[in-house]
C-alpha cells in the first residue's frame, strides 16, 4: 500500500520577516525599585541651568543635555567608561532606553564632546547642586523611613525607638529584626516581573 505524500508548506521562505514588531512600553518591564529610576527622579530635581546654558539651540531630533547626563552618569554607575560602549548600551539595553526616552542613540563621538565640555574642565563646578538635591531626598527618604517604621509596628510588632529624627543606625536594626521575621517564617524573597512578592 502507498503511502499518502503529505506536503507542507515551507514557512521559512522569508526569514528575513521571522519576528512582528509591536509598540513596546519599555517603563513596563523595568522595576518600580530600579536603582536607574533613582538616578532619574535625582537628575530631574537638579538645577541644570547652566547646563542648558552651553545649548545654543537644542534640536528635536537629538537627545537632550538632561537625557545626556542621565546617560553618562547611568553609564558610570555601571563600569561603562568608553563613548563607544555607551553608544552600544543606549541600543541594547532598555534602561538606557528609558533614559534616551524617544530620541536617537547619540554617537560615540557625542558622547565624548558632551564629556570633554561638561565633566573635564568642571568636575567640581555642580558640587553645590549635587549637595541640595541629595539633602533634599535624604529629607524625603527620611520622613518615608518614619512612615515605614510605623507600619512595621502595625503589621509585625516591631517596636522601634528613635528620638526626632530616624537615623541609619536605626535602619540597620530595623533590618534585622525583618530578617529575623524571614527566618522564623521561612519566606524567600524573589526577584522580577509576574512573580508573588510577600509584603515583606
Amino acid at each position: 500500500m502507498r503511502k499518502p505524500n503529505i506536503l507542507h508548506e515551507n514557512y521559512t521562505v522569508n526569514q528575513s520577516f521571522y519576528q512582528l514588531k509591536l509598540p513596546l512600553n519599555i517603563d513596563c518591564i523595568i522595576p518600580d525599585n530600579d536603582y536607574m529610576r533613582l538616578l532619574s527622579q535625582f537628575v530631574e530635581e537638579m538645577d541644570l541651568r547652566d547646563l542648558y546654558m552651553t545649548y545654543s539651540r537644542i534640536r528635536g531630533n537629538q537627545a537632550t543635555p538632561l537625557q545626556m547626563l542621565k546617560i553618562v552618569l547611568y553609564s558610570y554607575m555601571n563600569h561603562i567608561y568608553s563613548s563607544r560602549g555607551m553608544e552600544t548600551a543606549c541600543s541594547r539595553d532598555i534602561n538606557f532606553m528609558y533614559l534616551r526616552e524617544d530620541s536617537p542613540v547619540p554617537d560615540h563621538a557625542t558622547f565624548e564632546r558632551f564629556r570633554s565640555i561638561h565633566f573635564a574642565p568642571c568636575a567640581n563646578k555642580y558640587t553645590f547642586v549635587w549637595k541640595k538635591a541629595v539633602t533634599k531626598n535624604q529629607a524625603k527618604l527620611l520622613l518615608k523611613l518614619a512612615d515605614f517604621i510605623a507600619e512595621c509596628k502595625e503589621l509585625y510588632g516591631i517596636r522601634l525607638v528613635y528620638q526626632n529624627q530616624v537615623k541609619i543606625k536605626n535602619v540597620k536594626k530595623l533590618r534585622k529584626m525583618l530578617y529575623a521575621i524571614k527566618s522564623e517564617e521561612n519566606i524567600e524573597f524573589v526577584h522580577g516581573i509576574g512573580k508573588r512578592k510577600t509584603p515583606l
